[in-house]
C-alpha cells in the first residue's frame, strides 16, 4: 500500500462514534499504517433535534487529548498517532473557531462543511421541494463563504460531501455542472495555501468516487494545488484506510506525485 497515513479518523470522542480510540489504533497497526491522525468532530452551535441532542458534537478536547497522549506513548514503537480535529464550519462561528484553533497545539485541522443554512445535509428534509442541483449549489456556495470567513485550517474536508446524501446522490453529478463554484473554491484554497482532502468515506457508502470526485482533484492540480491528505473518515475499525490503494492510483492519474501528512500544522510530502 503506497499510502501509509490515514488523516481522517474518529473515535468515541466524536458524537457519532462509539469505537474506543485504542481499538482504532490497534486496527491501524494491523493494517501496516505508519501514521494516523484522529480528527474528532468539533461542531459548535449544532442544531438540536431528537437525533442530535444538545452538545452531541461538542468535543471535550481536554479528555480527548489526555487519552491521545497516553495511547500515543503506549504505541510509539508501532505507529505515530497525531492530534487533529475536524471543525464544522459555519459563517457566524468564525471568531469562536479562531479562538478554539489557537487554544491547542494541534498537528492538523480539517475545515468541513456539514451544515448548510443551519440544516444538516444528511437528512432528507434538506432536499425537500427542490432539485438536487439547487441543493448542491446552495451547499457549495456555503463552502465558499465558510472558507472565506475562517482560514485557520489545513485542508478542506470532503469538499463535495453533500453528494453522499442527495436524492439522486452522484447519478447526475459532475464537476462540470458546478465548475463556476468549484473553481472559486479551489482558487481561493490555493491562494491561502490550503490543501484538499481525498476522503474515501464516500466509497465505503457505495459512491462511484471518493470525495471530492476525480475531476475536482485534477482541476485543483491544474490550478497549482499540491497539498492532498488522504482520510478514510473511519468511525469503525473496518473503515480505516478503506480503498487507499485505489486512492493512490487515482491521485497519480490526476497528476499528483505526492500526498501530505501534517505535524505541528506543517505539511510534509510523501511519495505516492
Amino acid at each position: 500500500m503506497a499510502i501509509k497515513a490515514d488523516y481522517h479518523m474518529h473515535s468515541a470522542f466524536s458524537g457519532d462514534c462509539n469505537t474506543p480510540m485504542e481499538e482504532m489504533i490497534r486496527q491501524a497497526v494491523s493494517l501496516g499504517l505508519e501514521t494516523i491522525c484522529f480528527t474528532e468532530h468539533q461542531d459548535f452551535d449544532y442544531p438540536v433535534t431528537e437525533e442530535t441532542p444538545e452538545g452531541m458534537f461538542t468535543l471535550n478536547t481536554d479528555s480527548y487529548l489526555y487519552d491521545l497522549i497516553r495511547l500515543k506513548e503506549k504505541y510509539a514503537d508501532q505507529i505515530e498517532v497525531c492530534f487533529g480535529v475536524e471543525l464544522g464550519l459555519q459563517p457566524h462561528l468564525a471568531k469562536e473557531l479562531a479562538r478554539y484553533a489557537k487554544s491547542y497545539d494541534f498537528d492538523f485541522i480539517i475545515g468541513s462543511t456539514h451544515l448548510c443554512r443551519r440544516q444538516d445535509v444528511v437528512y432528507p428534509e434538506f432536499f425537500e421541494d427542490r432539485t438536487d442541483e439547487e441543493a448542491y449549489r446552495e451547499y457549495f456556495e456555503d463552502v465558499f463563504t465558510n472558507i472565506k470567513k475562517f482560514q485557520n485550517f489545513d485542508v478542506c474536508g470532503h469538499l463535495d460531501y453533500i453528494v453522499r446524501y442527495g436524492m439522486t446522490r452522484d447519478r447526475d453529478y459532475s464537476y462540470q455542472k458546478y465548475s463556476d463554484l468549484f473553481d472559486r473554491i479551489l482558487t481561493y484554497l490555493i491562494e491561502q495555501e490550503k490543501g484538499l482532502e481525498l476522503n474515501t468515506g464516500g466509497l465505503k457508502r457505495g459512491m462511484k468516487h471518493p470525495n471530492p470526485c476525480p475531476d475536482i482533484l485534477k482541476r485543483y492540480r491544474e490550478l497549482g494545488g499540491e497539498i492532498i491528505t488522504i482520510g478514510s473518515d473511519a468511525h469503525t475499525p473496518d473503515a480505516i484506510a478503506y480503498e487507499f490503494a485505489r486512492a493512490a492510483e487515482l491521485l497519480k492519474d490526476c497528476g499528483f506525485d505526492y500526498y501530505s501528512v501534517f505535524r505541528n500544522r506543517t505539511a510534509e510530502f510523501k511519495k505516492l
